[in-house]
């Protein structure tokens, strides 16, 4: 098996895969935090769904580069997700159950309709689970997630504690004078730019996944935000190269792999706090 991995990691495609995984795991799991601790977690469901509806009409289109289209457009749902859960009687939880399936229905009725592949259903699975496309980046692709991940952590980094606090209470943090809707959009945003570079990573349904699993697993162990993000990216980043190394080996769906990574990783955090909590 070692030599079959030293074989594979010389090619560049599998360099590219790796190089996008571990970066998008990265992403994933540093909001993954925050959107578990405000209760979040299902907007990046929600988006996911819309990202899904908004490639379906760019294969319609017949754009070559569907990413400048999906992108805007889910950048779009996310701050109207947000703006329609907070001012008006369609609530949070309701606005994004209303977008998903919508967004999911009518990407699927397009792709029904209006596609010219022969194997439409495969499209859709591809879509959806995740597809080898992750093993046919080009380098564009693979500067272009570099560039918008680096992106994505340096604003996670830069206000690490206004985050902190709009995340645990937003009415101190208004007290203290934070624009607390400013940094609930600037969430929404940078969330929505993270499952449009996963979706070829995992597929549009399983993102969340990417997104839940590590943070629930470092609040296994851990209590504090510091301790708990870095735990949470640890994870993260370990879990997307084993699945990805896995699938390569193993031929198995790459996004799939992943995520059956991460509910062991959670399962085994799990015991070990539960062995924890016994010794004490």
């Amino acid at each position: 098996m070692i030599d079959t991995l030293r074989t594979y990691l010389q090619f560049p495609f599998v360099q590219y895969a790796l190089i996008v995984g571990v970066l998008i795991a990265l992403c994933s799991s540093l909001m993954g935090v925050t959107l578990v601790l405000k209760r979040f977690s299902f907007i990046g469901d929600g988006l996911s769904h819309v990202a899904f509806g908004a490639m379906a009409i760019a294969g319609v289109l017949h754009l070559t580069d569907n990413l400048l289209f999906v992108m805007p457009v889910t950048v779009l749902c996310a701050v109207l997700l947000l703006k329609t859960g907070q001012h008006t009687r369609i609530k949070g939880d309701a606005a994004i159950a209303m977008i998903s399936v919508g967004a999911l229905a009518l990407g699927y009725l397009l792709m029904h309709l209006f596609s010219s592949s022969s194997n439409l259903s495969g499209d859709v699975c591809s879509t959806l689970f995740g597809s080898t496309s992750i093993l046919t980046l080009s380098l564009s692709e693979v500067w272009l997630c570099a560039i918008l991940s680096v992106l994505v952590v340096v604003i996670f980094l830069l206000f690490y504690h206004k985050l902190f606090a709009v995340t645990f209470d937003e009415d101190f943090a208004r007290a203290a004078g934070i624009r607390v809707d400013a940094y609930n959009l600037l969430i929404a945003v940078v969330i929505a730019v993270i499952i449009v570079l996963a979706m070829n990573l995992v597929g549009s349904l399983l993102i969340s996944a990417l997104i839940i699993f590590p943070a629930m697993s470092a609040m296994r162990l851990f209590r504090s935000f510091r301790s708990v993000t870095i735990c949470s990216a640890v994870l993260s980043v370990s879990c997307a190269l084993l699945g990805i190394l896995i699938s390569i080996v193993a031929e198995t769906p790459v996004g799939s792999t992943i995520v059956a990574v991460d509910i062991l990783a959670f399962l085994l955090f799990s015991l070990i706090a539960r062995i924890a909590e016994r010794k004490r």
